[in-house]
């Protein structure tokens, strides 16, 4: 059986500039249609979080910024349908990303509060990308490799292509203007090779060797549909 280790932020804010505090956390479409499409597909999942924090749901994703209200209505089931295991994460520091076919992080304003400087998940990544098996960041969650880190303080993921949440989705919430940095900025600033699709708000899903990347909340079934037919077609 495939194993996933789905890591998910434990913040519940996201900090601003100005010191304000923006209520936060994981972003609904990007846990519940990845976690579903894994389970679809038999695929054994882990849900690990920093500390083994229960994850805290952004409400913003299940109102109007979370898509049509159908869609909305059927991600929020799902989610209610896995609560339990959601309530009860693995702590990240107890888990080896050996044991895992597959490493995916989804995202929310969470990460850009507490994965992004989180030594254990940039080790874990770091780790990760260097074994050669599928690694899977997407939407805020390329934020995490901010902590990721060579010996010589290089960033093991510059010259790798990715992409994740453009400056100009981002700001299309009036809070972010206050953001203490944007992701798009900070991702080229490491070195990495970012592209973003022609239109905001559409699937963009980008591979460079075992790294897969997806741009925003859109991009969450085609990203997790192609990992899907990744792992059956080259089993690791």
């Amino acid at each position: 059986m495939t194993r996933v280790l789905f890591v998910v932020t434990a913040a519940d804010r996201w900090t601003l500039d100005d010191g304000t505090v923006h209520p936060s956390g994981y972003w609904a479409e990007e846990v519940a249609v990845p976690h579903r499409n894994f389970t679809d597909a038999g695929w054994d999942i882990t849900i690990a979080t920093p500390g083994g924090k229960p994850p805290t749901l952004d409400r913003l994703s299940l109102g109007i910024s979370g898509g049509t209200p159908w869609k909305r209505k059927d991600v929020e089931r799902y989610l209610d349908s896995i609560s339990d295991r959601l309530a009860h994460p693995v702590a990240l520091d107890t888990v080896d990303s050996d044991d895992y076919d597959v490493v995916f992080y989804p995202g929310g304003h969470g990460p850009m509060e507490d994965l992004a400087y989180d030594a254990v998940s940039g080790a874990l990544l770091t780790k990760r990308l260097a074994s050669g098996r599928p690694l899977a960041l997407l939407c805020h969650a390329p934020a995490a490799i901010l902590a990721a880190k060579n010996p010589d303080g290089s960033s093991p993921f510059a010259g790798y292509k990715m992409t994740g949440l453009s400056n100009r989705e981002e700001l299309l919430n009036r809070f972010a203007r206050k953001a203490p940095w944007l992701l798009e900025d900070k991702l080229k600033e490491t070195g990495v090779d970012y592209s973003k699709g022609l239109l905001p708000l559409r699937p963009h899903v980008v591979v460079d060797r075992n790294l897969y990347t997806g741009q925003n909340p859109q991009s969450s079934d085609a990203l997790s549909e192609l990992l899907i037919k990744v792992v059956a077609t080259h089993p690791y």
